[in-house]
């Protein structure tokens, strides 16, 4: 792959071949920022569980918050990355120097924002009740789903992933959308799919990162193999492309920011100590005589009397040592990148004894954080919510004249139309499942006691 073809103005949707925005107050990436902050997409990120659900009066993140932190973690390493690739290219031409030194920020960032936005409600426990729906369909359903479904198509479902549904959201053609979704640079795109593979190819079929899980869904590889070929992504197989090198620093940037972020939301829940918090992350601080020193973090620690507002030091000064150390990996690891041979993560690029500190933050986490009994018992709530949602409308779908799916395909919004004439199997289902994936734990929640007559709301 080569920096000067990794990057293009063309949009999804263009019917002529796209120039570069000559607007340089609010270039082509500016706009993808945009018009992913302003959508009603996004805004349902702020009612979908981080971490920890419904946590009362403390302030912990959800979904929207994360994906806001991240985006302003991904600029700084757009930014820094950025900055490096273009003095080290320095006779590349201006339009290579424009997009690098100043634009490259804003792609990173855009497509941080925008990395959850595929994510169902109740977090990664809302994709396993989805897969697992599937999985186990009863007969004749299921023998229906495999005699009228490709391999492919049967695997978007049984393999759901919220990566992959990201592209949808983003790209799809909903009934109330212009052609091309939110019309968003491939480059923005690009730098989104994490496992640029399809659902019969990933969850480590094709072995290596990017066959980990998967980035496009049968409807969108279409959509995946232009991006692919306007910005000469490598192909390793079919339905197989190596990663585009932005998607690293978007990886990058998720991946500080909800080790630490997690741990001190949990710290202000009073689930882990602020020893337990300093003993996780003061290791990575060095003896050294910079800003990020070990001696001077404590120095600072040592005057600041509020717990909360220590965890929150130590936070942010981690946040901002580990930008610049991965962005130095980033450029270090050059050559496997645009080979499309990095088959890691950068965070895992570290030396030895800071990828076993991050090991141990990983251990703990899962032990204390993920596995703690209130994480548990909303995903166990959620599992059955997103279960029952999804028996009841697709059996409407697959069922459109009962009297009871009638009323069912009523709930369904316009935007997800389900053929009440029987119609396209994949795409009717694609219908139910993009209706309830873009729920928010709240609304998923309301509409199953509603359902279930646990409440009935009084009119008007």
């Amino acid at each position: 792959m080569d920096w000067r073809r990794l990057y293009s103005p063309a949009r999804t949707g263009d019917t002529v071949k796209r120039e570069a925005n000559e607007d340089r107050s609010r270039n082509s990436y500016m706009r993808d920022y945009d018009r992913i902050i302003f959508s009603s997409a996004f805004r349902r990120l702020q009612n979908k569980t981080q971490v920890f659900p419904l946590p009362g009066p403390v302030f912990v993140h959800n979904r929207l918050t994360h994906s806001l932190e991240v985006a302003s973690v991904g600029r700084s390493l757009g930014k820094l990355a950025g900055e490096k690739i273009a003095a080290r290219y320095r006779d590349a031409g201006e339009s290579f120097q424009e997009f690098y030194r100043h634009e490259l920020a804003y792609v990173i960032s855009a497509a941080c924002l925008a990395h959850d936005i595929g994510n169902p409600p109740f977090g990664h426990s809302g994709e396993d009740a989805i897969r697992e729906y599937f999985r186990n369909l009863p007969e004749p359903v299921k023998s229906r789903f495999e005699q009228e479904l490709s391999p492919d198509q049967l695997a978007d479902f049984q393999q759901f992933e919220g990566n992959s549904n990201a592209l949808r959201v983003l790209t799809h053609h909903f009934s109330e959308m212009e052609k091309g979704g939110y019309r968003l640079t491939y480059t923005t795109l690009a730098s989104i799919v994490k496992y640029p593979c399809s659902s019969a190819q990933g969850f480590k079929k094709f072995p290596g990162i990017a066959g980990k899980k998967s980035g496009f869904f049968d409807s969108e590889r279409g959509t995946y193999h232009a991006i692919a070929e306007e910005l000469g992504i490598t192909r390793l197989q079919e339905d197989v492309y190596a990663r585009h090198p932005f998607v690293y620093l978007v990886e990058a940037a998720d991946d500080i920011c909800y080790r630490v972020i997690d741990l001190e939301d949990a710290h202000r829940l009073g689930i882990v100590s602020l020893d337990t918090f300093k003993e996780l992350l003061l290791p990575f601080f060095r003896d050294t005589e910079d800003y990020h020193a070990r001696t001077r973090v404590e120095e600072t620690l040592a005057k600041i009397l509020d717990p909360n507002q220590q965890a929150q030091y130590i936070r942010a000064t981690w946040i901002g040592m580990m930008v610049n150390r991965l962005v130095n990996i980033f450029m270090d690891k050059e050559p496997e990148l645009l080979a499309g041979a990095l088959d890691k993560d950068l965070l895992s690029c570290l030396p030895a004894d800071e990828a076993a500190l991050i090991k141990r933050i990983n251990d703990y986490s899962y032990k204390n954080i993920y596995n703690h009994r209130s994480v548990v018992e909303i995903e166990l709530s959620g599992f059955n919510i997103i279960g029952y949602l999804l028996h009841a409308f697709v059996r409407a779908a697959l069922n459109p004249k009962d009297s009871r799916s009638e009323k069912l395909l009523l709930l369904i919004p316009k935007q997800f139309p389900v053929d009440d004439s029987g119609g396209d199997l994949y795409q009717n289902v694609q219908s139910v499942v993009d209706f309830i994936s873009g729920m928010t734990d709240l609304f998923a929640t309301d509409l199953y006691q509603k359902m279930q007559g646990i409440r009935i709301a009084p009119f008007g």
